[in-house]
């Protein structure tokens, strides 16, 4: 299987601790969505397939006053498929962003138009103001004490970073876009 695929994102979420099909949905709402979302739907029609291939197994676990539930750990044949992937090449990602292109469209439209872009990359600046937030508090949660890590914390400590480092990065260019905005004239062109 080449590329990423939710399978992959899975099966390292599996390695680090067996689930249920909710705990796992609730593992990606939380940090794994940090950098590769599903929808509960997805995930646990994933597991069913992953099943059927044979690279994780499930073991009904008995529960007081609910329903058993099913706890999903990854098979010889899951790790793997997992090993062939960690060690093949990582192909650089294709950038589409389609705010970016509406900035460059704007050169072409009308003062009200300029405005409502104005609130768009104010609201879009916004949500990654939050998502940064959010992974300031995961930060501050999940791992206080740096002293502390072993070697799986660490990495996902530094994946955590990355996405802190990225969100900061967006930030500052969203600035930049909001100033550059701002000095537009009535005719769109920069005031001095």
């Amino acid at each position: 299987m080449a590329g990423m695929s939710l399978e992959h994102a899975i099966l390292v979420s599996l390695l680090e601790q067996p689930a249920s099909g909710y705990e796992l949905a609730r593992r990606f709402d939380r940090s794994i969505g940090r950098f590769w979302t599903a929808t509960h739907q997805q995930i646990y029609r994933v597991l069913k397939r992953m099943e059927s291939d044979d690279w994780v197994t499930a073991e009904e676990v008995g529960q007081d006053g609910l329903p058993d539930k099913k706890v999903w750990s990854v098979t010889p044949g899951g790790r793997s498929a997992l090993v062939t992937w960690l060690r093949a090449p990582v192909q650089p990602e294709a950038v589409r962003h389609e705010l970016a292109v509406k900035i460059r469209g704007a050169a072409f439209d009308d003062p009200d138009g300029r405005a409502a872009l104005l609130a768009e990359v104010e609201r879009y600046r916004a949500d990654h103001e939050a998502t940064l937030a959010g992974y300031l508090a995961g930060e501050r949660r999940d791992f206080p004490d740096p002293a502390a890590r072993d070697a799986r914390a660490s990495l996902q400590h530094v994946v955590l970073r990355g996405g802190i480092a990225y969100e900061r990065m967006v930030l500052d260019w969203l600035d930049d876009v909001l100033a550059t905005l701002r000095t537009l004239d009535p005719d769109g062109k920069a005031r001095p």
